[in-house]
């Protein structure tokens, strides 16, 4: 009991109730969740596309690769051996303005002048032909736009037309393309050649 003045007792406040626990039922970490396997399965059919795809992409590289250095190790030499046809050129006509029967009546100089341009000429094609470029003579072959330049036509029936009469200038193969093609004289006058029958025999 207290004075007048003094402060009144409070009753107790009663203690809050406390909120009702919700038990949850407890699931195991390697418990599947609904649905797993089919996402699992997708999951592992999207790896395995991506993977598979990976693969052929790698595998068209490589391919492209390979392909690219070998065209470069056989190409690579295109523009320089274009150059070095015209020496080819310039000692092959140093050897046709020599006449036959000047070469057979030549004194000794003059003969080993000779022979030493031939042997120019021939090491110049061997050191080519190392390199993938091959000189070619169609003489005696039926004409062909993809290997050759007709630079006039030359009456002959005795021979089919169109056949490689004369070479007025070799042609030069790189690998499987034309490096550059022959100019030649075709024939004509003569015989069409016979078409080739469609299974091939002659």
């Amino acid at each position: 009991m207290t004075d007048s003045n003094g402060p009144k007792d409070t009753p107790e406040q009663p203690a809050a109730a406390a909120e009702p626990v919700v038990s949850k039922p407890y699931v195991m970490p390697d418990d599947p969740e609904p649905n797993a396997a089919e996402a699992i399965a997708k999951e592992l059919a999207e790896t395995r596309d991506k993977m598979l795809r990976t693969l052929a992409e790698m595998e068209n590289l490589r391919k492209r690769t390979t392909r690219e250095v070998a065209d470069a190790r056989t190409y690579g030499v295109t523009s320089f051996a274009r150059d070095v046809l015209e020496i080819a050129d310039n000692l092959q006509r140093a050897l046709d303005a020599v006449p036959a029967d000047a070469r057979d009546n030549a004194d000794a100089g003059l003969k080993a002048l000779i022979e030493g341009v031939q042997l120019t000429e021939r090491s110049l094609l061997n050191a080519l032909e190392k390199n993938g470029v091959k000189k070619f003579d169609p003489t005696g072959q039926k004409f062909d736009p993809n290997f050759q330049q007709a630079m006039y036509e030359i009456p002959d029936e005795t021979v089919p037309a169109g056949t490689v009469l004369q070479v007025v200038q070799a042609g030069f193969t790189i690998g499987d393309r034309v490096l550059r093609p022959a100019m030649v004289g075709v024939s004509k006058g003569g015989a069409k050649p016979a078409p080739a029958s469609s299974n091939g025999a002659a």
